[in-house]
């Protein structure tokens, strides 16, 4: 496990804006097509911006509807804005960590994440007392569209702070007090039993 730099994308008071945001590879597994189709689709209503690039790209843009804008690869500070002002992230892929979950978090956005693999630990769903994000069970239109329809009745609930301050479980900083806490306890154990 490595730290993720989560203060560099702190934003002091992000206003959010109504639009959902995804960013990401476009590699297969990690399903940009999956949330494209769902908001071209069935949330024709609702915006989504999604930034990246890669082999799906011509794919995706051929999925995409008029509600859909593909900023393609963007730079840090372009990220790290849309990060803070959309409405949530969206991540439907299964993976074994996923840093881009955190990034959102904190950033202040929360998540909308396919309910397996590593967001299942980088995610604090509803069923938490501060909850950052919401989950869907399966990689289907239905399934999703479900959660963002979940997920806006339940605004009130997963505050912008709860993300920042579940972020903040995966920062370098912790991940160098306790690797370093670690490493002193191992050596003085062995030093104790020369």
């Amino acid at each position: 496990i490595s730290p993720v730099y989560v203060n560099d994308f702190i934003i002091n008071e992000p206003t959010k804006e109504e639009f959902y945001f995804t960013s990401s590879r476009m590699v297969p597994y990690k399903r940009i097509d999956l949330i494209v189709e769902t908001f071209t689709k069935v949330l024709p209503h609702k915006k989504l911006i999604v930034i990246g690039d890669a082999p799906e790209f011509k794919k995706i843009k051929s999925l995409s509807g008029d509600n859909v804008t593909l900023m393609g690869y963007q730079s840090f500070d372009v990220l790290k804005e849309h990060l803070a002002k959309a409405k949530a992230f969206i991540f439907a892929a299964e993976e074994d960590f996923g840093i881009a979950p955190l990034e959102a978090q904190a950033a202040g956005t929360p998540v909308i994440a396919f309910g397996k693999g590593g967001a299942l630990e980088t995610v604090q769903g509803l069923d938490s007392p501060t909850p950052s994000g919401i989950f869907f069970e399966y990689q289907t239109i239905e399934s999703l569209r479900l959660a963002i329809e979940e997920f806006e009745g339940k605004l009130c609930e997963i505050t912008s702070d709860n993300c920042i301050t579940n972020s903040q479980r995966f920062s370098d900083e912790r991940f160098r007090l306790e690797f370093k806490s670690f490493i002193d306890n191992t050596y003085n154990k062995w030093r104790n039993n020369l």
